[in-house]
C-alpha cells in the first residue's frame, strides 16, 4: 500500500511528454488521495563541485556554515526520498541515456554514510522499503536493450541506494509506432498493484 509518493519529472518538455503523462496515469492508478511530493527536474538541477564535494567529506559536526549550505538541497532530496514510500519517476531517454538533470540528481542524493554505506560486504543502500515505478519513454532506443543505458543505470541506481523493488513502464520505440508502445504502457500502468 502507497501513504505518500515522490513524483520525479526529468523531461525537459512539459507540453507534450510522454513519460510526464505516464507519471500522470501512474499517479492516477495509484489513488486520487495519496500525498504527493513533486520534483520538477526540468527546472534544473545544479552539478556537483568541489566546494559541495568537500562539504560532504567533512564530517556533519564539524562543517561551516557555507558547506552546509553547500549541503541544503541535497538535504532536502534525500528528505524528499525518506518521506515517500513510491518514487514514480519520469525517464525520458536522452540519447541513450539518462537526462542530465536526472544525473545531476543521482549525484546529490547518493551520498556515502546518508543514502548508502559501505560494508565488508560492499555497499549497502540506506533507503529500503520503498518501491519505484519508472515510466521509460524513447524514441528510438528499446528498453532494456544493448543501447538502453538508462533503464539498467537507473536501477542499478536505485538499488545502490535501498530501493530494490524497481518496476518499468515502458513507451519506447515511439518513433516506429507511437501509438502501439503507448498502448501496452497504459496496460503496463493498469496492471500495476495499487
Amino acid at each position: 500500500m502507497t501513504d505518500s509518493i515522490l513524483r520525479i519529472d526529468a523531461s525537459a518538455r512539459r507540453a507534450g511528454s510522454i513519460s510526464r503523462d505516464l507519471t500522470d496515469r501512474i499517479l492516477a492508478r495509484l489513488g486520487e488521495d495519496i500525498p504527493v511530493i513533486i520534483r520538477d527536474l526540468a527546472e534544473g538541477m545544479p552539478l556537483i563541485d568541489e566546494t559541495w564535494v568537500a562539504a560532504n567529506f567533512t564530517p556533519a559536526a564539524e562543517r561551516t556554515e557555507a558547506q552546509r549550505t553547500a549541503l541544503a538541497l541535497s538535504d532536502r532530496l534525500i528528505d524528499e526520498i525518506k518521506a515517500a514510500d513510491t518514487l514514480v519517476i519520469g525517464l525520458p531517454i536522452y540519447n541513450f541515456g539518462v537526462p542530465a538533470a536526472l544525473k545531476a540528481w543521482i549525484d546529490l542524493v547518493a551520498r556515502a554514510g546518508v543514502t548508502f554505506s559501505y560494508s565488508e560486504n560492499g555497499p549497502v543502500g540506506l533507503l529500503s522499503g520503498k518501491r519505484a515505478i519508472v515510466a521509460v519513454a524513447s524514441g528510438g532506443t528499446a528498453a532494456g536493450s544493448d543501447i538502453d543505458f538508462a533503464t539498467g543505470y537507473l536501477t542499478h541506481v536505485l538499488g545502490f541506494i535501498g530501493i530494490t523493488d524497481v518496476q518499468c513502464v515502458t513507451a519506447d520505440q515511439l518513433a516506429l509506432d507511437a501509438e502501439a508502445t503507448v498502448a501496452k504502457a497504459h496496460g503496463q500502468i493498469a496492471a500495476l498493484a495499487a
